[in-house]
């Protein structure tokens, strides 16, 4: 079975060009940049989220101490994305996994996203 990825950004060109880049891979993407939809994701979670610190009327970081702190959802990877400089510092405030800087390169993302949606997990 596909591992299954969420992209959330509110920007949509980052947004369609990483679920391309993702699909051609072989993953299954679900993406939104509304970041309200991920509050509330029910059942069926994501192998892994990969969020943007700054989604519009949303702050990334929030959302991120939000699925953390959750029992249902502690356990999904969380990759922050940001453009913004002290993004390192924010995600690991905010709790999450990893993060990348924007600007990335596709193979910089491609090996992040591979090194939590490992197939022997």
């Amino acid at each position: 079975m596909n591992k299954h990825i969420l992209v959330a950004d509110d920007d949509p060109a980052i947004v369609d060009a990483i679920q391309m880049m993702l699909e051609l891979e072989g993953y299954t993407v679900d993406t939104t940049v509304n970041g309200e939809t991920i509050y509330k994701m029910e059942k069926v979670y994501p192998d892994l989220l990969l969020l943007d610190i700054w989604m519009s009327g949303q702050d990334g970081r929030e959302i991120c101490r939000y699925l953390k702190k959750d029992p249902l959802t502690k356990k999904i990877p969380i990759i922050m994305i940001s453009a913004n400089r002290d993004i390192k510092a924010s995600a690991e405030k905010a709790g999450a996994d990893d993060f990348i800087a924007k600007p990335f390169e596709m193979h910089e993302l491609l090996s992040k996203v591979a090194k939590y949606v490992d197939t022997s997990n």
